[in-house]
């Protein structure tokens, strides 16, 4: 699938962004989620920041594919899914 770029606002939380989307003529809903990855919440787990990545990728749900991982800061770092869709041919 070919990307699109989009500016998303900062975001404080988690969030569900929905984007309607017409290829071809046909109308698409892309499904994304941020979910803010909280350091303290891995505290007693590990101390590499890498290895909390690595487990949050791993542990997620199946439905939905990584897309970006974001800039962390001392607290927290986003990371983007989208939801899994059937290949649509163009």
């Amino acid at each position: 699938m070919r990307e699109v770029v989009l500016q998303i606002p900062t975001l404080e939380a988690e969030q569900n962004i929905d984007i309607d989307v017409k290829i071809n003529g046909k109308k698409r809903t892309l499904h994304y989620r941020v979910e803010i990855i909280d350091w303290e919440d891995y505290n007693g787990q590990t101390a590499d920041k890498v290895e909390v990545i690595k487990k949050v990728i791993r542990d997620y749900d199946r439905d939905w594919q990584l897309i970006e991982i974001g800039m962390p800061t001392d607290k927290n770092i986003p990371i983007m899914f989208r939801k899994k869709q059937k290949e649509m041919r163009m």
